[in-house]
């Protein structure tokens, strides 16, 4: 991997299910944590507009065709509007990577969908197109599924993306900023 890769994180913003649009702030970084830009779009609570809201954005974005991957804080935002990994890929045409703390209870979610959305099974084929991985290395261990990228390569960008603890900065600093949007001030862990 060249050294000074730069990559584009995204995260969502603290919501309300009644509140209909959540803000995704992207974090433009060259790695592993120079921050070179920002990125605010939006999408709907629960609905199916976030892949195309992040395609569109990294697209627009006067960084673009510095970026080497996408990288985006779990499968889904706003609730259950899920992320098509393959359609932000295709439309980027740049890898993207999810990542978790913990593994993702897919029972729990799909148990979700069923009771609350009549085109569940759509949304549950988002959630099973890639696989969710486990990958440790000597420093950290995170769920990663990709798009565009096998897991060493992925493994390889997100061990160049941490600078201290176990998740990439790129994330982080979208976390932040996405709950300071939304909140005033940012909380918690990604």
């Amino acid at each position: 991997m060249k050294s000074h890769t730069r990559v584009v994180a995204f995260d969502d913003g603290k919501f309300e299910f009644r509140q209909g649009t959540v803000p995704l702030v992207g974090i433009v970084a060259r790695l592993p944590s120079y921050v070179e830009g920002a990125i605010v779009t939006g999408c709907t609570v629960d609905g199916i507009d976030a892949s195309a809201a992040i395609s569109d954005a990294v697209n627009r974005s006067r960084l673009k065709d510095q970026l080497r991957a996408v990288f985006l804080d779990g499968i889904a935002c706003g609730g259950f509007n899920i992320f098509d990994l393959d359609y932000i890929h295709d439309r980027t045409e740049l890898p993207v990577i999810t990542v978790t703390r913990k593994p993702p209870d897919i029972g729990a979610m799909e148990s979700a969908l069923r009771k609350y959305f009549p085109n569940w099974k759509e949304r549950r084929e988002l959630i099973r197109a890639h696989d969710t991985v486990k990958v440790q290395t000597e420093r950290w261990k995170l769920n990663v599924s990709c798009a565009g990228i096998d897991a060493g390569e992925a493994v390889k960008l997100l061990d160049a993306a941490i600078v201290r603890g176990n998740y990439p900065e790129p994330l982080r600093l979208a976390h932040i900023f996405a709950g300071a949007l939304t909140m005033g001030e940012s909380r918690g862990k990604p």
